[in-house]
């Protein structure tokens, strides 16, 4: 083979490979249905029950409440929930500039959405924060988490949605609680971003769908 003919076979190769990692669904096998993306990451991987979801530069979903900024390009896999359910992960971020997260999400749509974010704050503090946003975003920090993993877990109630955060995966802690305020159907899945940063990789593991109500949002349950 020609050193011409070899260099074409790879690039076709090369231009082969990254389509299909742009096309691809994940399928984790507690989920409803296969996680589609709803912006394509830098990279990601699935194994063993992993998700690593890597994204580039200046990836963020915000709305700002003053309408200086506007950015929707954060890469995340999501799949349409039952009415009713839990989705919780262990979340690992390998934290470098500020702003970066992961993130479990709630997807309407480009004006209807939300995220539980666990995120590196300006002055140097992981930390889980939430973000509503109907129209523009609604932000709001929460509690500072020591290291850099944390349990996140979102669920559904119907017409209503509640967040909460577990430094074991047993006790929950409230976030918040809110509508989507939407007729669109919302998709649940998971999120990383870096809006300051040169990219941000976000680690999902026990990674756990239940089809079930939570009765109680503030027990800890």
């Amino acid at each position: 083979m020609s050193i011409r003919i070899y260099l074409l076979v790879s690039v076709l190769f090369t231009c082969i490979s990254s389509m299909a990692q742009e096309i691809s669904s994940i399928s984790i096998e507690s989920l409803p249905g296969k996680l589609e993306w709803i912006e394509q990451p830098e990279r990601y991987t699935f194994e063993s029950g992993i998700l690593k979801i890597h994204s580039g530069p200046e990836t963020d979903m915000f709305i700002d409440p003053q309408g200086e900024y506007k950015v929707l390009n954060a890469p995340g896999a999501v799949c349409q929930p039952t009415p009713y359910f839990q989705l919780s992960a262990k979340v690992h971020v390998n934290f470098e500039s500020k702003y970066d997260a992961g993130v479990l999400i709630l997807y309407a749509n480009d004006t209807h959405w939300a995220k539980l974010c666990f995120e590196y704050s300006p002055q140097g503090e992981p930390m889980v924060v939430s973000v509503v946003t109907r129209n523009i975003s609604d932000d709001a920090n929460g509690s500072v988490i020591e290291g850099s993993v944390v349990y996140l877990r979102i669920s559904g109630l119907g017409t209503a949605y509640v967040f909460h955060y577990s430094s074991d995966g047993k006790f929950w802690h409230f976030v918040r609680y809110f509508h989507m305020e939407t007729d669109d159907p919302v998709y649940a899945g998971f999120l990383s971003q870096s809006p300051t940063g040169e990219g941000c990789e976000a680690e999902f593991k026990d990674i756990v769908y239940k089809n079930k109500k939570l009765e109680d949002l503030r027990n800890g349950s």
